[in-house]
C-alpha cells in the first residue's frame, strides 16, 4: 500500500509541475505587464509556484476545474500586492523610471526564454507601460486582462474579486487614461525601422543638425539611468532643441566603442547599444502620426535593468527553477 502511495503523489506532483510549467509564459507576460519588472515578475512566478503547488499537493488536495485560470487569478493577487512595495521604491528612485526592457533573442540559435517569449506574443510597448504606471493598480490589471489577454470583464471580475460591474466601470477608466495619453495609431514596421536606424545614427554621431530633422517639435526624451550612468537627467526633456542638445552632448562625451544592434524591444523597433561589448543602452522611439518625426525618446541606461541583454550570439542567462525565468 506505501508503494501504491508513493506512486500516486509522484504522479500528482509531476501533473502539478507540468501544469504550471505549461502556463508559466503566459504568467509571466501577466505580471511584467502589471509590474514593468523582471526580477519583481520573477519573484510572482516564485510565488505563485508556492502557492499552486501548495494547493494542489498532498492528500487532501481537491481538483481545480480550471487550472490555467486559476493561476493567473493568483499571479495577478501577488503581481497587485508587490505593487505598493514597487510604487514606494520609485519615489526614492533617480530621474525618470522606465520599465526593464523586453529585449528580443540575440539570435544565438538558443532556446528563447520566457521573457524572449513575451517579446514576440504578448508584449506591451515600452511607451503604453509608462502609460499604464499612471493607473491605479486595479485599473492596471483589468486593462492588461482585458486589452491585451482578452479576458472577459466577467472573468476578471472573478480573479480580482470584484463585481462586473465594477469592472467594467474600471474598464472604462483605465480606456479614456490611456487615450488621453496615448494615440492609438501604429506605424508601418518599415517606417519605424527606418526612423529608428536615422534617429539612432544621428544620435550617436553627436550630428545636431540631422537630430533636428529627426525631432518633432514637442518632442519628450525620457532617460532611466537610475543615478548610476550620467546624462540621466532628474526628469523627462521636452523640446526639439533641448533634446537635439542633450543627446548630442551625450554622445559627444563618449569615447569607447559603440556598437549597434536593432532588436525587438517590447514588441517593437528600437536599438541596444553596446560599449566595448557591454549593454550600455536600449532605445525605442514613438512617431508623429505622419510617420516622419520622433514625438517620444525612451532611453534605459541603468545597468541593473540591463544585466539580462546580450550582444547577438552570446549566452544567454541560465534559467533558475519552476518559478524563475
Amino acid at each position: 500500500m506505501a508503494a501504491v502511495h508513493d506512486d500516486a503523489t509522484a504522479h500528482r506532483d509531476d501533473a502539478t509541475t507540468t501544469v504550471f510549467v505549461g502556463a508559466r509564459e503566459l504568467l509571466f507576460s501577466v505580471a511584467y505587464n502589471l509590474l514593468g519588472s523582471v526580477d519583481d515578475t520573477e519573484d510572482v512566478l516564485q510565488e505563485t509556484w508556492l502557492s499552486w503547488s501548495g494547493r494542489t499537493r498532498g492528500p487532501s488536495a481537491a481538483p481545480i476545474g480550471n487550472p490555467r485560470a486559476y493561476l493567473v487569478r493568483v499571479a495577478v493577487h501577488h503581481a497587485l500586492a508587490r505593487q505598493a512595495a514597487t510604487a514606494r521604491r520609485r519615489e526614492t528612485y533617480v530621474g525618470p523610471w522606465l520599465p526593464e526592457p523586453l529585449v528580443g533573442g540575440a539570435g544565438d540559435g538558443s532556446a528563447p526564454d520566457t521573457a524572449d517569449h513575451a517579446v514576440r506574443t504578448d508584449s506591451v510597448s515600452l511607451a503604453l507601460l509608462v502609460v499604464l504606471q499612471s493607473l491605479t493598480p486595479l485599473e492596471r490589471a483589468v486593462f492588461v486582462l482585458h486589452e491585451v489577454f482578452g479576458y472577459p470583464h466577467t472573468e476578471i471580475a472573478v480573479m480580482l474579486d470584484r463585481s462586473a460591474a465594477a469592472v467594467r466601470q474600471l474598464a472604462h477608466r483605465a480606456r479614456a487614461a490611456v487615450r488621453a495619453r496615448r494615440p492609438r495609431y501604429r506605424a508601418h514596421p518599415r517606417v519605424r525601422r527606418e526612423a529608428t536606424e536615422r534617429f539612432v545614427g544621428a544620435a550617436l554621431g553627436g550630428d545636431l543638425a540631422a537630430l533636428l530633422e529627426t525631432l518633432a517639435p514637442d518632442v519628450t526624451v525620457w532617460i532611466d539611468g537610475g543615478g548610476l550612468r550620467r546624462g540621466a537627467g532628474p526628469r523627462p526633456v521636452r523640446g526639439r532643441e533641448k533634446a537635439a542638445r542633450l543627446l548630442a552632448g551625450h554622445a559627444a562625451g563618449r569615447t569607447d566603442a559603440m556598437d549597434v544592434e536593432y532588436r525587438r524591444v517590447n514588441g517593437d523597433d528600437g536599438a541596444v547599444v553596446f560599449a566595448d561589448g557591454t549593454p550600455y543602452a536600449v532605445m525605442v522611439m514613438d512617431l508623429t502620426p505622419e510617420g516622419d518625426r520622433v514625438s517620444d525618446v525612451y532611453i534605459v541606461t541603468n545597468p541593473e535593468k540591463l544585466a539580462r541583454v546580450r550582444p547577438a550570439g552570446g549566452a544567454s542567462p541560465a534559467p533558475r527553477g519552476p518559478g524563475r525565468g
